[in-house]
């Protein structure tokens, strides 16, 4: 199915997914996703979650990896530099 033709119920399932349920050998590895990233950037975002599948649910070699997202103005980078800030 084309991404952008998922309902919003897959989506909440994709993101409702249970990491401590999930079938490990069912995700897919994000080590094996690669983007060309010559596309525009709606393109690779669709290239992105065709290749991965469920972009809320994945692995990471052995490891299950699940993102979230909270709903506020703080960006990832904002985050980030909060972390790395905190560690200096």
């Amino acid at each position: 199915m084309e991404p952008c033709a998922y309902t919003m119920e897959q989506i909440k399932a994709m993101q409702n997914v249970d990491i401590r349920t999930v079938d490990p050998a069912g995700l897919r590895d994000i080590r094996e996703v690669k983007v060309n990233t010559d596309l525009p950037k709606q393109e690779r975002i669709l290239d992105f979650i065709r290749q991965i599948g469920n972009p809320y649910c994945y692995r990471h070699g052995k490891y299950v990896v699940k993102v979230s997202f909270t709903d506020t103005d703080v960006t990832l980078e904002d985050r980030m530099l909060s972390y790395i800030r905190s560690k200096c």
